[in-house]
């Protein structure tokens, strides 16, 4: 109990000294020089010596050698020499004198090796050329189908036993060819064992054993071994047991028979080539010696007399290539046999497996022969569906000329162009054709009498018009399709349809002043007559206008024709719209607003605003954008607004404009509205839907009003300071939270306002607007309006400190005492004793019950010792010497 009486009256002594020295705080604010204090905190430049070191330097090489000492223990030694020419580091190893490029040239068989590999492949490449470039390779396929078709399941393989069986070396050449007959039938016979209940990393292992198998027996010349080994693969493709793993199966097969093919291809055209001459890329049969085509032969009726259909198709198709040795039409003349051969399987997915792999194999050696003789509707339109774009473009006249020759029987020619227009929508025609090719697709097009079938092919074709033509012909498109849907209505059965049409047009026109200068195109929107359709057309134009256009518009065309349209989003809104489709539509015309620009014509742009507004009056975020850009409207739209930081926020800004702009009486009329509004805040305020205290909110608003009312001039009817005045008055009159020291940092925050307002030159101005440093000149009755101020103030924090003094409110009053006398050590001037005695009773008061931070006491302390070295203030070394730390034992 003593110790609380003594505590209590050591308390009211420190009140009384602090409250004995208040009405000194303004009467010695001190004198601020704000550029000199501004050049003080501006960090030392130092210059940086970057001697010889710049980026773009060109880089010298040095070589280090290191040398082994050979005594245990002691250290490398390391010898550097810098090269003084710029050298590149992998240059060395392009000039043949590495020991790989040595041991490449001397070795001879591998040299010979890579030139008929490099041969090999220069063959390949001449093959693909057939197709053309723009032809999508097998290679871009196979891994894609290989990771996408996996399976879970068991798998089973039928494996033959491939062993060789011995033949005496005396035996004759009869013998030999039914020795290797007697094989073929022992494969066909049963000589095979089954593999269940693989994984399918098993099963792949095995197919790549098998593929490994193939070319060993080649290489060792056991050519009837690899032929079972073919055939054995090929039965494989008849099992569709796992019909998820069928099309990986048919990769890793057809993998094995390319191999068959072209090892059974290069072999018979090594059999062409004699010491003298080698026979050329583009050789004829008549080029072929006679033991080359009787090998080719023997292949072809080894594999005719392969009894299954299905190994002996895939074999056939396998060495296709090889009927180039026999005669210029053996390929074309094989081609339709094979496809005969393919309606004698059964299975329908086999089937169609089959006949991709004939057209994949024979693509490469007929494809324009065969893309000539498709004549039938449906078989054409699946070519264009299949084939890249790029190809299809390239022969665009080709495709038109067969789709008016070919049979349309169950399948229309619209469709045709159709798929034809799909294809040119991803891939450019020849230039010199574009124009026929629109001409030709349109001649059938518009013809169409049914509606559905004329909009699904206008649709494809006006892409292609956007991409290559000008307004005119999309003009004279839009107009046809006007023509074609308006009778019965019947563009409300083609939404979609028109909606594409509207988006490929926007995509490719993004100029607004060329898009509405497109005739028919307003006439086009006005199709749209289902609500719901019209608004998500307009959001889509508006989404364009916005991304596309860089410049601020003052064309009348785009203004009246956009302001129709966001009339069309506005009007759309009804009390079921989400909140986030209201987002959105105010965002589109808010964009639109801000890229409306008059100039300098003033009653123009305010015309613009006033019919914005009448427009957009249920969306209030466009209410606040034009809040922003319209002053003169201000009053009557921001009371409508329903949140009230909201509204005080917007009173503050607008009031600022108007001061930026000297409409000082505007200005003030902001800021009584603002002042006025402040006592209708919550307690409580919604934040991102959840209820926060308001308190934080409001001391953040009024910090920057404060800063605002610096440069506000006074009234001359008003009175000194009478909006500061005024909101001194509401803040006294608020009710706070009773554990809330809201209100006395705000007081706070006052000090600093009064502290600048005494300075002969306020720290910052508005332009062209005479604030009050210049009004009054330092008059000393403007001076004594604000110590009176600032003794109502003190006295206001100073009762609050002492109602503090209870035992559970002892930390609050000393964070506040530090606040206080950091705002008197910030402001005040200290070579006056009395100030500098409550700056100090200040400091033990705030560690007074142990509840201040020391570390923050610590920084303090140091923060005066450093200013007491500044010039002019030596002062702070007696004032750091009176202020003790205290721990908090």
């Amino acid at each position: 109990m003593l110790d609380m009486f003594l505590c209590s009256q050591v308390c009211g002594y420190l009140y009384a000294c602090i409250l004995s020295l208040y009405s000194f705080f303004l009467r010695h604010a001190r004198s601020r020089n704000y550029v000199s204090e501004s050049e003080m905190c501006k960090l030392e430049s130092v210059p940086l010596d970057f001697g010889d070191y710049h980026p773009l330097k060109p880089i010298t090489v040095t070589e280090s050698k290191t040398k082994k000492m050979n005594r245990k223990g002691s250290t490398s030694s390391t010898s550097s020499s810098s090269s003084s020419s710029v050298m590149d580091p992998l240059s060395s190893v392009l000039d043949g004198t590495d020991p790989l490029s040595l041991f490449a040239a001397a070795a001879d068989p591998v040299t010979t090796t890579a030139t008929m590999d490099s041969t090999r492949k220069k063959r390949d490449k001449d093959d693909s050329s057939a197709v053309g470039s723009d032809f999508e390779p097998w290679s871009s396929k196979r891994g894609e189908i290989l990771s996408r078709y996996t399976t879970t399941e068991k798998l089973s393989i039928v494996s033959g036993s491939f062993s060789r069986k011995a033949t005496t070396t005396g035996s004759a050449v009869s013998e030999k060819v039914r020795t290797r007959l007697e094989e073929l039938d022992d494969l066909e016979e049963g000589s095979q064992k089954e593999l269940l209940n693989l994984t399918q990393q098993d099963y792949m292992n095995r197919i790549e054993e098998l593929n490994q198998s193939l070319k060993d027996a080649w290489s060792s010349d056991q050519k009837v071994k690899a032929l079972k080994i073919v055939i054995q693969c090929s039965k494989l493709l008849s099992d569709t047991t796992v019909i998820q793993f069928y099309p990986s199966k048919f990769v890793l097969i057809t993998d094995i028979l390319d191999t068959f093919g072209k090892l059974v291809y290069e072999r018979i055209l090594s059999m062409c080539v004699d010491s003298r001459v080698s026979l050329l890329d583009n050789f004829s049969p008549e080029s072929v010696n006679d033991t080359a085509k009787e090998t080719c032969l023997n292949w072809f009726f080894k594999i005719a007399s392969i009894r299954e259909l299905i190994p002996r198709f895939y074999v056939e198709a396998a060495i296709l290539k090889c009927n180039k040795f026999l005669s210029k039409t053996g390929i074309s003349e094989c081609l339709p046999r094979l496809t005969s051969m393919i309606r004698g399987i059964g299975d329908p997915l086999v089937a169609v497996y089959a006949r991709a792999y004939l057209c994949r194999v024979g693509c490469h050696l007929t494809l324009q022969t065969c893309i000539k003789d498709l004549l039938h509707a449906l078989l054409l339109n699946s070519v264009m569906s299949a084939f890249r774009a790029e190809f299809i473009a390239a022969r665009s006249m080709d495709f038109i000329g067969m789709i008016k020759e070919c049979d349309e029987s169950g399948f229309p020619k619209h469709l045709l162009f159709r798929s034809l227009g799909l294809n040119l929508a991803l891939a450019d025609p020849p230039e010199n054709d574009r124009l026929q090719i629109l001409n030709e697709a349109w001649k059938v097009i518009t013809k169409l009498k049914n509606p559905q079938d004329y909009i699904n092919c206008a649709e494809v074709w006006v892409e292609y018009t956007c991409r290559h033509f000008t307004n005119r012909e999309i003009n004279t498109v839009l107009a046809d399709v006007i023509k074609h849907m308006t009778p019965d209505r019947a563009f409300e059965d083609a939404y979609p349809q028109l909606q594409s049409i509207i988006q490929k047009v926007i995509t490719y026109i993004y100029d607004f002043s060329l898009l509405f200068s497109v005739e028919k195109f307003l006439p086009f929107l006005d199709m749209f007559q289902k609500e719901s359709v019209r608004v998500e057309v307009c959001k889509c134009i508006m989404e364009s206008f916005i991304k596309h256009q860089q410049e601020s518009t003052k064309d009348p065309v785009i203004l009246n024709a956009l302001l129709h349209i966001c009339k069309t989003m506005h009007d759309s809104v009804n009390a079921l719209t989400l909140e986030d489709e209201k987002r959105m539509l105010a965002a589109l015309i808010n964009g639109f607003i801000k890229m409306v620009s008059f100039g300098r014509d003033f009653e123009q742009q305010l015309s613009f605003y006033v019919e914005a507004r009448s427009m957009f009056c249920n969306l209030e975020p466009v209410l606040v954008q034009l809040i922003h850009a319209c002053v003169a409207f201000c009053f009557i739209t921001i009371p409508s607004l329903s949140s009230i930081f909201t509204r005080l926020n917007l009173y503050l800004h607008s009031g600022q404009v108007a001061l930026a702009n000297q409409c000082l009486s505007q200005a003030d009329a902001f800021f009584k509205a603002a002042v006025s509004l402040v006592p209708e805040v919550p307690k409580m305020i919604s934040v991102d839907g959840k209820m926060r205290p308001s308190d934080a909110f409001l001391l953040e608003f009024l910090c920057n009003f404060f800063s605002t009312l610096l440069v506000v001039p006074d009234h001359p009817e008003q009175g000194v300071l009478f909006l500061v005045r005024g909101l001194l008055n509401v803040i006294q009159d608020y009710t706070w939270e009773d554990n809330s020291d809201d209100k006395v940092r705000i007081y706070t925050n006052v000090l600093h306002l009064l502290s600048a307002m005494t300075q002969e030159a306020y720290i910052y101005h508005v332009d062209k607007v005479d604030s009050n440093d210049t009004l009054y000149g330092g008059d000393s009755k403007f001076l004594t309006e604000i110590n009176k101020l600032c003794e109502t103030v003190i006295a206001q924090i100073l009762d609050h400190l002492k109602t503090l003094g209870k035992e559970e409110t002892l930390k609050r009053q000393s964070q506040l005492a530090l606040y206080f006398f950091n705002t008197i050590l910030a402001h005040g001037d200290l070579r006056n004793n009395k100030l500098n005695q409550l700056s100090v009773n200040l400091w033990n008061l705030a560690q007074k019950h142990g509840f201040a931070d020391t570390k923050t006491m610590v920084k303090t302390l140091e923060y005066i010792k450093r200013r007491s070295k500044q010039p002019e203030m030596s002062h702070f070394t007696d004032l750091a010497l009176r202020l003790p730390l205290q721990s908090r034992t």
